[in-house]
């Protein structure tokens, strides 16, 4: 060294000295003598011991920066503070380019890319101590020699004693992992024991060991060696050289790009099916809307067409009402007439006059009773057309507020989306005003929204009740047909009840004997517990192309499948029939009566079962006439 360097400084230019130290060693200075893994003292040529690790030199170099001692200079701590401070810079920055340089192959150590190692990499430690305990040897765990090792810098993961049927060999494998990290710690391992003279070569040459320990990287010799060593790295592990590794390494990096290329371009593929969808959602939503307006449209015609119908009815009624009034009047001057002249006549006698009082009577409680079922005809009419004038009313009101809330909804869904947007562009004065003012039109719309909400409501209850007098009528007008007994083409059902008449028909047949006709009563009668039983549950849903639920009857049932079988198809067709009117009806698995269109086979409507009754008393009228 020059005569500056070895001027001594005070303590407060160390910090300063260091620095420059710090800046001279970044530069080169002594770079030969601290890189690879044996390196020199750049600063102490005059140690005995020339070849150290990198963690002694940091160790040395932090020993004497803070050391106590008087006999060395403040300028020699400065030194060694500036060497630490690079060797730490060094270890926490350059750790890819120390892997790099001791991953290398020199001529120093023997080293070469296509040398085969064991793999996962793994060492060598032999001359373990152990002593006979009985019969066997015994010696230390292998975490023992765990945390030496980790304690000077090489970091195994694993240490295994291995044993053979005489105990504990005295030796054990240390296994470093399979990365380049790995690979590096054994390297250093081994260089630490040769640079002591206790690698591979000196335990195979040496002939007193004593208590030193011996240890090597494991290679080829180690790997295909027939004693417990190579038994172990075979069960354990392969050989594979530096360029291998590297080249797998490459493989597996060259695949993840390429996965991850193909992930790249499946999500981008994803992304553009999802804007497809949202471009095909926006059209189907727009054809919603049209055909919803085409369905109002139809409906508001429909319920036009249907007012129209019910108006004429009810004028026909009320004609047909005035002509029957006009027939009575006329039959009852007719027998005010017979009456004269009969009592004109003195050749009548007793019985005569008795049955023509009689036939008085009769009349005058035909009047009556027609009287009476004419103000019933009216009155359903009346209220027929008061129900449905308030329906229709009810559901031009209603579809007015749907169509309002529905806007109302779009807004504030627009004025949500413009809030989100809003609060993404930023926090000046400019854009908080106007989401102010989104936030109190967003308020106002729900508020809106939340009145329409109530009177929507309000407007159910108005439409349940409406549907609850026109149900009323219907039951009044279904009494009213079961009270006269009319046989025609419209009359009363009782929904659910099984044929018994044409039932037992059809099963007689197959019964013997001369009580086939008990016994076909009695299997009707247990076929009516059947239809009534609530344990008993011959359906099933199906979900029809257009994604609206159905139940029928299911065609796996036991029961029917054993009816059908036994008494033929049109038992069981009476028997389905049955079982689908009992389940569509509004008290379940219960009979019950219902107006019914014999002509058509289906449910008479209101409107039919009035304009029936309104004819039967045209027609009676025009018999009592004649």
């Amino acid at each position: 060294m020059s005569s500056e360097e070895e001027t001594d400084i005070s303590e407060s230019e160390m910090e300063e000295c260091a620095d420059k130290w710090y800046q001279k060693l970044k530069e080169g200075y002594g770079r030969e003598k601290i890189s690879g893994e044996v390196n020199q003292w750049p600063f102490c040529p005059g140690q005995k011991k020339q070849a150290y690790s990198f963690n002694d030199l940091v160790q040395h170099s932090s020993g004497v920066s803070k050391g106590g001692s008087q006999r060395r200079k403040l300028n020699d701590k400065a030194k060694h503070l500036g060497l630490t401070n690079y060797l730490k810079n060094k270890d926490s920055l350059q750790v890819s380019d120390e892997m790099e340089t001791e991953l290398q192959p020199t001529n120093d150590h023997g080293n070469d890319v296509d040398e085969k190692y064991a793999f996962p990499w793994m060492g060598i430690v032999a001359n373990l101590p152990v002593q006979l305990n009985g019969r066997r040897y015994v010696g230390k765990s292998g975490s023992w020699l765990r945390n030496d090792l980790t304690k000077k810098g090489f970091n195994p993961l694993r240490v295994h004693p291995l044993w053979n049927y005489r105990g504990h060999s005295g030796k054990a494998v240390v296994e470093f992992g399979n990365d380049w990290k790995g690979f590096s710690n054994a390297i250093k391992f081994q260089n630490s024991y040769e640079s002591q003279h206790q690698g591979k070569k000196d335990y195979l040459v040496s002939q007193y060991k004593g208590d030193k320990l011996y240890g090597w990287v494991a290679k080829a010799d180690d790997y295909n060696s027939s004693d417990i060593i190579g038994d172990y790295l075979r069960k354990n592990g392969d050989l594979k050289s530096i360029s291998e590794v590297e080249a797998e390494e490459k493989r597996k990096a060259d695949s993840l790009v390429s996965s991850l290329a193909n992930t790249i371009e499946a999500k981008r593929q994803s992304l553009k099916e999802i804007e497809s969808k949202c471009n095909e959602t926006s059209m189907c939503l727009s054809n919603v809307m049209n055909q919803r307006d085409a369905m109002i449209k139809k409906y508001n015609e429909d319920f036009q067409r249907m007012e129209k119908n019910a108006r004429d009815q009810l004028e026909k009624m009320l004609k047909n009402q005035e002509t029957s009034k006009l027939y009575i009047e006329a039959r009852r001057k007719e027998l005010e007439l017979r009456e004269k002249e009969l009592m004109e006549r003195e050749a009548f006698n007793d019985n005569q006059r008795q049955d023509l009082h009689l036939l008085k009577q009769m009349n005058e409680r035909a009047a009556e009773e027609q009287k009476r079922y004419d103000e019933s005809v009216l009155t359903l009419a009346e209220e027929q057309k008061k129900a449905k004038e308030t329906l229709r009313q009810k559901n031009m009101e209603f579809q007015k507020k749907l169509d309002l809330k529905q806007a109302l909804e779009l807004e504030i869904e627009r004025l949500t989306g413009a809030k989100n947007v809003t609060e993404q562009m930023g926090d000046d004065q400019e854009v908080r005003k106007k989401l102010d003012e989104i936030e109190e039109s967003l308020n106002e719309k729900k508020e809106e929204l939340e009145d329409l909400e109530a009177l929507n409501q309000a407007l159910v209850v108005k439409e349940q009740q409406a549907n609850v007098e026109l149900t009323d009528a219907r039951k009044e007008l279904i009494d009213l047909i079961k009270k006269h007994s009319f046989r025609a083409s419209i009359g009363v059902k009782r929904m659910g009840e099984l044929d018994s008449t044409r039932f037992r028909e059809i099963t007689k047949s197959k019964f013997l004997g001369t009580d086939a006709n008990l016994k076909a009563t009695q299997f009707c009668s247990m076929w009516e517990h059947h239809l009534v039983d609530p344990n008993w549950h011959p359906f099933k849903d199906v979900t029809r192309e257009n994604g609206s639920k159905e139940t029928i009857i299911d065609d796996n049932d036991e029961r029917l499948n054993r009816l059908k079988h036994e008494f033929g198809q049109v038992a069981y067709d009476l028997v389905t029939a049955t079982l689908m009117e009992m389940n569509e009806g509004p008290s379940g698995r219960c009979i019950t009566t219902e107006l019914w269109n014999y002509k058509l086979g289906r449910k008479a409507t209101l409107n039919e079962g009035i304009t029936f009754a309104l004819q039967k008393l045209k027609t009676s009228k025009g018999k009592k006439q004649h």
